[in-house]
């Protein structure tokens, strides 16, 4: 039972909390409820074009607890409460929800989950681009299991397609789309065990410029998986750890311009300069690796040699929107785009959420290079976090901030921002510490957790999907996370589902507006 000093001081905190003034007049409300559904009724003409496009923004980490408090940080960078903000994904008008475990897990991990949303099909904790019939870190189960993602169907089908994120480049997330591996950490040759190499797996960043050599953009992090052991990185010369890794004296970065025919452009970057400087007219094929490992938080971001997320987007459309059959491109977040995922698991809920916010800056640029109408453009996450807000804290705190009381158990404060578990727990004297005595405002202050861990773990609740664009409504309920890819293909024709394609017995291609039949009259058949 709730003691009546603290609901008191709960009352006295909201009672003094601000509300603007046009938001106690009821005709308020019920004027912005009426422009909801106005909006919502339009929607009752699906849109039925085929996607000449499709965009997948992946917010690595990104549970609705996170989304919700990357809307707060955006409004109240903007000088307002933050509540009432839209993020890009909130403007979007279809939503659903996907399942996230793996087939062998309840709570997730990244590269089973990037199997599921790319790949189309369900995965074991820890593999990439692979059945479950791959079991983690045993080589020889990966021969035979291997299964293609979306990226390699539009690519098959004429389509330009991308990668960008704020990892590595062979990270779990983007490794799913071209590789095919029993163990997500086997980033070079370097990290494999001696009993796989000679059962003849490959490690991931080889797989990224051998499986599939056309890749027309590749941007992110980690240069070093890509040079001979103890090559020294352009960037960071003294750095030991930002060294070169791989022992078969591979440069891959030079065997990825081998691949490319003479009379294409291609270019390779390392930095934020470079590639701005880039007239993406005259590009073709664009390698941009920025950083040794992942690259930096946004909050830390050097802006002379690390590229935004937004920027990076801005360039790989620039690119691919060249090519009439369309495109594909795959954007991680991880909070940074795929860093908001490190944010959380370092307990850093500053950085992370810095990391969404930039990501919807991403999202809200795509959206102005694109359209609805040949565009479909799909937001989610490949699984949560055991993160937090509460406290009954006023309209307008900051989410950064305290709770409007302290704990009513060890009368001490309490920020807003919690975790479950990680390496936030904090004991001072045998007590929970007082975070008014440290700066709960800093960068990289790790929030308070309930359970000590080095690091943070995933969540296992149902993520969101927000999306626009030809063929959206068919994300509308609660799915299985493999169900994503089977949308994605089927609103542009591509992958083994054609039959509702009206191209499919001729030699055109498929142009906007050709579906013969929406989803309500044909089922979905021959899944891939």
């Amino acid at each position: 039972m709730i003691s009546p000093f603290f609901i008191l001081a709960i009352g006295t905190c909201l009672a003094n909390s601000f509300v603007p003034e046009k938001e106690k007049d009821p005709s308020y409300w019920r004027q912005q409820a009426q422009e909801t559904l106005k909006n919502a009724l339009k929607l009752q003409k699906l849109n039925t074009n085929v996607a000449k496009n499709v965009i997948m923004f992946l917010g690595d980490g990104m549970g609705v607890s996170t989304v919700t408090a990357a809307r707060i940080l955006k409004g109240q960078l903007h000088h307002r409460t933050g509540e009432e903000t839209q993020l890009e994904m909130d403007k979007f008008p279809f939503v659903a929800l996907s399942k996230t475990y793996n087939t062998n897990a309840q709570v997730p991990d990244s590269a089973g989950t990037a199997t599921a949303y790319l790949c189309g099909v369900k995965a074991n904790e820890g593999t990439v681009g692979v059945s479950a019939a791959t079991e983690r870190t045993r080589c020889n189960t990966t021969q035979g299991n291997e299964v293609t993602s979306i990226l390699r169907w539009a690519k098959d089908a004429g389509k330009s397609v991308g990668i960008v994120t704020t990892t590595r480049v062979n990270h779990a997330t983007p490794s799913a789309a071209y590789a095919h591996s029993a163990d997500r950490d086997w980033y070079s040759d370097n990290e494999m065990p001696p009993e796989a190499l000679s059962q003849g797996c490959k490690d991931i960043a080889y797989q990224l410029m051998h499986n599939i050599k056309d890749i027309d953009v590749i941007m992110g992090g980690g240069r070093k998986y890509m040079y001979p052991k103890n090559r020294t990185d352009v960037e960071y010369e003294l750095d030991e750890k930002a060294r070169g890794t791989r022992l078969d004296g591979l440069d891959l970065t030079s065997i990825w311009k081998s691949f490319k025919p003479r009379h294409k452009h291609s270019h390779y970057v390392w930095n934020r300069t470079e590639l701005l400087a880039l007239d993406p007219s005259r590009v073709d094929y664009l390698l941009g690796l920025f950083e040794p490992g992942d690259m930096q938080y946004e909050l830390n971001r050097n802006n002379m040699t690390d590229p935004s997320l937004s920027e990076m987007v801005e360039v790989a459309l620039r690119i691919l929107t060249k090519n009439p059959k369309g495109f594909f491109l795959l954007v991680e977040g991880i909070f940074r785009g795929g860093r908001i995922d490190h944010g959380h698991h370092e307990g850093k809920a500053k950085q992370a959420l810095h990391e969404a916010v930039e990501m919807d800056r991403a999202i809200g640029k795509a959206g102005t290079m694109t359209s609805q109408k040949d565009t479909l453009t799909v937001v989610t996450a490949d699984h949560s976090h055991v993160f937090t807000f509460g406290g009954y804290t006023p309209r307008g705190n900051s989410i950064f901030g305290l709770a409007p009381m302290v704990s009513d158990t060890d009368k001490k404060p309490f920020t807003a921002i919690l975790y479950g578990n990680g390496p936030g727990y904090k004991v001072v004297d045998g007590e929970r510490e007082n975070v008014s005595m440290v700066d709960y405002a800093h960068n990289n202050y790790q929030a308070q957790s309930a359970v000590p861990l080095r690091h943070e773990t995933h969540g296992g609740e149902d993520v969101a999907v927000f999306a626009k664009g030809p063929m959206a409504h068919l994300l509308h309920g609660v799915h299985e996370q493999n169900y994503i890819p089977h949308v994605m293909a089927y609103a542009s024709c591509i992958g083994a589902n054609l039959d509702h394609c009206a191209w499919a017995s001729s030699a055109s291609s498929p142009s906007p507006g050709v579906l013969l039949l929406s989803l309500a009259l044909f089922p979905l058949r021959n899944l891939f």
